[in-house]
């Protein structure tokens, strides 16, 4: 490059306590080196705030190294090549990598995927196309192995995977779909927009009378993007031989104490439940079936989705504390 190019990225400014604030981000300017051998450079176009970043906000062992303070954090993005040191791409492809908030980034070839700007919305590949698509379909069908027939709960159902999921359910042959979520708005999009049979506000009351309700037959599916209270009215409803796919715990990742255990654990003998956390990097091998399977449900309108859209690199940590807060319908994009 004849012209260094600066990149604005937000760093890890300190590590929340409890709920993350404005305070744990800043802006940072960034000189960028030139791209070496097999690198490229890429302005970024649309980046992803993903609820598994609040965990990497803090420095505890989990499956993935946290983001470190005074550092930029990274995550999914899409970009457009500017320079490309490298056979594999050329100037102005459009490519998947994982150097998300910044606006611009230097990276190895290797770590980026060519995408078809005209086979399908390029934001559906940080979203429906994307990880939470990936994340819906593993764990419906691998983890919690569902069959037609069976009745499904989803907590979290108007987000990016869960709404995924209970459709993916109604379009298998599931006798019954039931969703959770925060507003009375996201309980209206469940039943009138995504075809989901039942649908309540956790908020509303407790959520295994709400759940009772809506499920007077019991559960045989439970896909867990929340944990808590959900977790504990899942294993309340299941039926015999019932299957739980923990995906997410988001109302757990800012707590400051370790959060109460299910009280009703005995339910898991008693039913002969199958409890199973998964990471959806283990399933990858899926990804051309999802893709071939999912990708035409999409393009036909048989598959909804939805998107909530912020626009500007520097309002990505409000959008990330919105996410957090389930201030979003869908996935949640930042557009650069």
């Amino acid at each position: 490059m004849t012209t260094p190019i600066t990149a604005t990225e937000i760093h890890l400014a300190s590590r929340p306590h409890g709920v993350p604030t404005l305070a744990n981000f800043s802006t940072v300017d960034t000189e960028l080196p030139d791209p070496g051998p097999g690198e490229m450079l890429v302005r970024n176009l649309v980046m992803s705030v993903d609820p598994y970043m609040r965990g990497r906000m803090s420095d505890r062992k989990s499956y993935t190294a946290p983001y470190e303070v005074g550092k930029v954090m990274d995550g999914g993005a899409i970009g457009e090549v500017l320079v490309a040191n490298t056979e594999r791409f050329k100037p102005g492809d459009v490519v998947l990598h994982s150097r998300g908030w910044r606006s611009h980034a230097v990276l190895p070839a290797a770590q980026a995927a060519k995408l078809d700007p005209d086979a399908a919305p390029l934001t559906t590949y940080l979203g429906v196309l994307g990880m939470p698509g990936l994340t819906a379909y593993a764990g419906l069908l691998r983890i919690a192995e569902f069959k037609p027939g069976d009745v499904v709960f989803v907590s979290g159902a108007a987000g990016a995977v869960g709404s995924v999921v209970g459709q993916l359910a109604r379009l298998k042959g599931a006798k019954r779909v039931i969703g959770s979520a925060g507003s009375a708005a996201k309980v209206r999009h469940l039943l009138d927009n995504l075809g989901f049979d039942a649908a309540f506000n956790y908020k509303d009351g407790p959520v295994a009378e709400q759940l009772a309700a809506a499920a007077p037959d019991g559960i045989d599916v439970y896909f867990d993007n929340v944990g808590g209270e959900h977790l504990e009215a899942a294993i309340g409803a299941a039926n015999l031989h019932g299957r739980i796919a923990i995906c997410g715990l988001i109302s757990q990742y800012s707590a400051t104490e370790p959060p109460p255990g299910p009280r009703n654990m005995f339910q898991v003998l008693a039913q002969r439940l199958t409890i199973r956390g998964f990471l959806v990097g283990d399933h990858s091998d899926l990804r051309e079936q999802f893709v071939a399977e999912v990708a035409p449900l999409v393009k036909s309108g048989k598959l909804r989705y939805e998107e909530t859209i912020v626009e500007g690199l520097a309002n990505a940590p409000q959008a990330f504390l919105d996410l957090l807060a389930g201030r979003n319908t869908g996935k949640m994009l930042v557009r650069l």
